[in-house]
């Protein structure tokens, strides 16, 4: 039963022809809901062993169905609900696009996409040229668009074909949210974003030492090991060892200063 009808009665057995039984029929409900009822009497002499159904979900065609009333269905048909506001990234590089790009983007969509990094990160969006949302030659980005909001700044709007291009963040949060109406046939979008760290000072080796890596910038989480030169060892606090190791931390300073060698 289905929505008051009533879609198919069986019983039997499918050894027989005399009864009604489903065999390999398939019964297909006009919406999403489907209830069937099992009845039996007061006998059971040859011990029935019953029955074993399996049902599965069948996506909708609407663009078979023809039920573009509402605009659900036009030439580009995307034949799925957009699902599009639990993007996460958290890698330290990455690639943000709008949903079937290349091809035009779903319609009637609000996608939020969150990049999310440790504290002490900086994240920098780079946006390819080939950028296409829809716009207005008079308003600003009325109908669909890209909003930006990074820590306490907000970048955009932004639509058209000219690309946001490099925006730089200078924080390690950021939210991306973008917007289609239900009209229009645009591509939409692709953006590449890194992340660098915190810069800390450069460091210097003590005398009699040296420092590696040697590098011309020092960012957060790099680390730097002191050594020193035969006949000298480091001392810190008192102590000898033959190597310190300090570490680049997210405020841009070091996790200690540098020893000396004695």
């Amino acid at each position: 039963e289905a929505e008051d009808q009533e879609l198919a009665t069986f019983c039997g057995r499918e050894t027989t022809d005399t009864e009604q039984a489903p065999g390999q029929q398939v019964i297909l409900s006009p919406g999403p809901y489907m209830g069937l009822t099992f009845r039996s009497d007061f006998s059971n002499e040859e011990r029935f062993t019953g029955f074993d159904a399996h049902y599965t979900a069948v996506d909708v065609d609407e663009c078979l169905e023809k039920s573009d009333e509402e605009l659900a269905c036009d030439h580009y048909c995307h034949n799925y609900i957009v699902e599009c506001s639990d993007n996460l990234y958290t890698q330290r590089s990455g690639v943000v696009t709008s949903a079937d790009f290349p091809s035009p983007y779903p319609k009637s969509s609000d996608c939020l996409y969150r990049i999310e990094l440790e504290d002490g990160f900086f994240i920098t969006l780079s946006f390819e040229d080939s950028f296409d949302v829809e716009d207005h030659p008079e308003v600003t980005c009325p109908y669909d668009y890209i909003k930006i909001k990074a820590g306490q700044r907000e970048f955009g709007p932004f639509c058209g074909e000219k690309s946001p291009g490099r925006i730089e963040t200078q924080t390690n949060s950021v939210q991306i949210l973008f917007h289609s109406d239900n009209s229009g046939e645009n591509r939409g979008w692709k953006l590449s974003y890194t992340a660098i760290g915190n810069p800390c000072p450069l460091v210097q080796p003590p005398i009699n030492g040296k420092i590696e890596p040697s590098q011309a910038k020092y960012t957060f989480k790099d680390q730097v090991v002191i050594s020193c030169n035969t006949g000298y060892k480091v001392l810190k606090d008192n102590l000898e060892s033959d190597s310190f190791q300090i570490e680049c931390l997210k405020d841009g300073t070091w996790s200690n200063k540098i020893p000396i060698c004695k």
